[in-house]
């Protein structure tokens, strides 16, 4: 009998493994990064913890594509965001800019930050650049433009490897043709590698979840009215061919994370057109997926271009944009 009793304790509390039990999701806080800043419209918000708080960055502008889009950023310190501030942008001469794109922020193990990003006059012909913060991203050093050919994280989170290298989840458009792909680099973005992923799909801004064993996952965006998918058993060396998950979805930015106990999270519009939904998904595996949370469901609006992060204490941070006009923070335990 006390055998059975000590057993129990072992194997209810003793234990970081994953349940298969549904997770409760609640919601710890939510609301807008800010309520009035000096841009009609942003998009693609990004997130990373830093310890001074939480993060954010996003592009804004008159509208996407305008030459006066540039890069946000704000900081989360004690229950309040600070002031948006413009942090990057595209001004070439005191006549030519271009707009900025798709900020993605990451935080190195010595502890600086990262702020990737694009220029360009569009999806097909922008290029990487990329910033460095000491000071948990109170100033940025000078941009640096990444090697032709790459592009860094065009959306999602860049990863840290087994090996401590970066893994960039990345794609591009040629011909109106998405290709998707992965670039792995050394910590301070000195060599670059691409591995190109084939498949069936058209497929852009992949974000990545971890296996047991060594496995690497990614999720994609697609052109065929679903979420797809793709696998790696060497550490990004080699992909498995995409292929479908059989998560409806319409055409836009996706983005997942992994958590401490094994258990994947992923937000997406699953519809199949419009961007009037927004839910928070489950998945012990990567292939059965839960509805968790919805986040926005209503006739008419956007709520789209997600991130997603889990915070060292456990808890989960994300953000995405808000009827292109705000951008939308939420906070959950689970």
């Amino acid at each position: 009998m006390h055998y059975l009793l000590i057993l129990f304790f072992l194997t209810s509390f003793g234990s970081e493994e994953f349940s298969s039990d549904r997770p409760e999701v609640k919601v710890l806080k939510s609301g807008f990064i800010y309520e009035s800043a000096p841009f009609p419209t942003c998009h693609a918000s990004t997130l990373v913890e830093t310890p001074e708080g939480i993060l954010a960055a996003w592009f804004g502008g008159t509208y996407e594509r305008h030459p006066d889009v540039s890069i946000y950023t704000s900081l989360l310190q004690k229950g309040a965001w600070s002031t948006p501030k413009l942090v990057a942008d595209g001004i070439e001469n005191e006549v030519f800019r271009n707009p900025t794109w798709n900020p993605v922020l990451h935080r190195k193990a010595d502890g600086k930050l990262i702020l990737f990003y694009k220029e360009g006059p569009n999806p097909r012909e922008w290029w990487g650049l990329y910033k460095v913060s000491e000071d948990n991203g109170k100033t940025w050093s000078k941009e640096v433009q990444i090697p032709p050919g790459f592009l860094g994280p065009v959306k999602n989170k860049a990863e840290v490897l087994p090996d401590g290298r970066l893994l960039h989840p990345s794609s591009f458009e040629v011909n109106n043709v998405w290709n998707s792909h992965v670039e792995i680099t050394d910590p301070d973005l000195k060599t670059w590698e691409k591995v190109a992923i084939e498949g069936p799909f058209g497929a852009i801004q992949p974000t990545a979840l971890f296996h047991p064993g060594g496995k690497i996952q990614l999720l994609f965006r697609t052109q065929q009215g679903e979420i797809a998918t793709s696998w790696s058993s060497d550490n990004g060396k080699s992909w498995s061919t995409m292929t479908g998950t059989g998560l409806v979805h319409n055409n836009s930015g996706i983005d997942a994370v992994t958590l401490k106990n094994g258990y994947h999270l992923l937000l997406c519009n699953p519809l199949k057109k419009g961007r009037t939904k927004l839910s928070l998904m489950g998945s012990a595996d990567g292939i059965t997926w839960e509805e968790l949370l919805v986040l926005e469901n209503t006739a008419e609006g956007e709520y789209s271009y997600p991130a997603i992060i889990q915070a060292q204490d456990g808890t989960v941070h994300l953000s995405y944009t808000h009827y292109r006009t705000k951008v939308k923070y939420f906070h959950l335990s689970l």
